[in-house]
């Protein structure tokens, strides 16, 4: 597609088959496989973020494979226990109330008689809430000061690339030196980071996409308890226009609001406007110029910020054909889901968190050209550039490419 920069292609390096990567797993220790061979009772200690977590579920399908019979326990904070349900790698799901101490929270654990512990955040606390727990085996990550809280102490990978905040003089040096951008191996990706830890106790690493199941019956109810119309004869555009992390990730309003407008009268689309309860603001300010611009109902849309759970906003995103999102989680979601989505990058990249299949050509990333992007920061130092980069021309052709509709 012109002017479109996709997610990199298989990378051949790799051993591959339909873009189903192998990533070379070190040697498992004697002592490690021999004490692991039927673990009863499991805990994953889960990640906090709706993307990261997303990014998971291949390595939990793997645990899942690896041990079939064993009682898999998927410890995670509140706000993230509706995307485990019914999810075949988990049996039980163990909420995190983050105003418990990692005390009390190991105390609860100790109880379950875990045999093993996956820990995947990098976090102190997590590592220290399994061992407060008495978990004989756990495995994670070395570093931030956790180590000696872990028995299976796996090395950070050398050979990836890792993000690395950008300062403002290096900044400056980047868009002075106007130097080509590092090269980011493709088993950099948060998904392959995930999958090689688990590699160590002898779950498999392919590469597949993260995959969450929403049923039709699910989409249809949601649908109709927003009052949606169930089969629309027009494509459904999803809009996502907020970013936690921060406004260096935020395509502009601006851009969006125009973006609808070129769709509305290419295809006479049906958009729906998603985010959080931080995000309302911003959907309300594209409502309210949607309807300055259009007047009152000529285009379809309909505000979604801050009115659904979880759940809900999964079977949303699946009623979409495509989401347009910034680099955030529901991007993840609604990839998992099935649905298409192009996502701008800036400060961000694609290799590293882009949703899907690692490598895949399923999604559009919509990638900046500018020499200090990505930068990973939250705020830009200096005019935005990278996102102001990446046109409305450019997002338009490729919902129109995924849609099937003549850009």
């Amino acid at each position: 597609m012109e002017g479109q920069v996709r997610s990199k292609p298989c990378d051949d390096s790799h051993e591959s088959t339909d873009c189903i990567h192998r990533h070379p797993s070190a040697n498992i220790p004697a002592y490690l496989s021999n004490s692991l061979k039927q673990p009863e009772r499991i805990l994953i200690r889960g990640v906090n973020w709706l993307g990261d977590a997303i990014m998971t579920t291949p390595a939990l399908m793997a645990v899942r494979k690896k041990f079939p019979d064993a009682k898999i326990s998927l410890a995670t904070r509140e706000n993230l226990a509706e995307l485990w349900t019914e999810h075949p790698a988990i049996n039980e799901v163990i909420r995190i109330d983050r105003k418990q101490s990692p005390l009390r929270i190991g105390r609860e654990w100790r109880g379950e008689r875990f045999d093993l512990a996956i820990i995947l955040p990098n976090s102190l606390r997590s590592a220290m809430e399994c061992m407060l727990a008495r978990i004989p085996v756990r495995l994670g990550y070395k570093g931030a000061g956790r180590s000696w809280m872990l028995t299976q102490r796996i090395p950070k990978r050398r050979d990836v690339f890792h993000m690395k905040v950008l300062s403002d003089r290096e900044v400056e040096r980047a868009i002075a030196s106007q130097g080509a951008k590092p090269e980011i191996p493709a088993h950099s990706h948060h998904v392959a980071h995930y999958l090689h830890l688990v590699s160590q106790i002898g779950a498999p690493g392919e590469w597949t996409a993260p995959i969450l199941h929403v049923s039709d019956h699910d989409v249809t109810a949601t649908a109709q308890r927003f009052g949606m119309a169930v089969k629309p004869d027009c494509p459904v555009i999803g809009i996502n226009p907020g970013a936690q992390y921060g406004p260096a990730k935020r395509w502009p309003i601006e851009n969006f609001v125009s973006t609808v407008t070129r769709l509305h009268e290419k295809a006479r689309c049906q958009f729906v406007l998603f985010g959080g309860p931080a995000d309302e603001e911003i959907t309300d300010e594209i409502s309210v110029a949607l309807r300055s611009e259009h007047g009152e109902g000529s285009i379809s849309f309909f505000n979604a910020s801050g009115r659904t759970s979880l759940r809900e906003l999964a079977t949303l995103l699946k009623h979409c054909d495509v989401l347009i999102s910034n680099d955030t989680g529901p991007t993840h979601l609604a990839a998992a889901v099935g649905t298409a989505v192009v996502v701008p990058f800036g400060s961000t990249s694609p290799e590293l968190t882009g949703p899907g299949l690692p490598g895949g050509n399923d999604h559009a990333f919509l990638k900046s050209e500018t020499p200090c992007s990505p930068c990973f920061r939250r705020d830009c130092p200096i005019d935005f550039r990278c996102m102001d980069d990446i046109t409305v021309d450019r997002v338009v052709t490729a919902v129109c490419e995924a849609i099937a509709v003549s850009g």
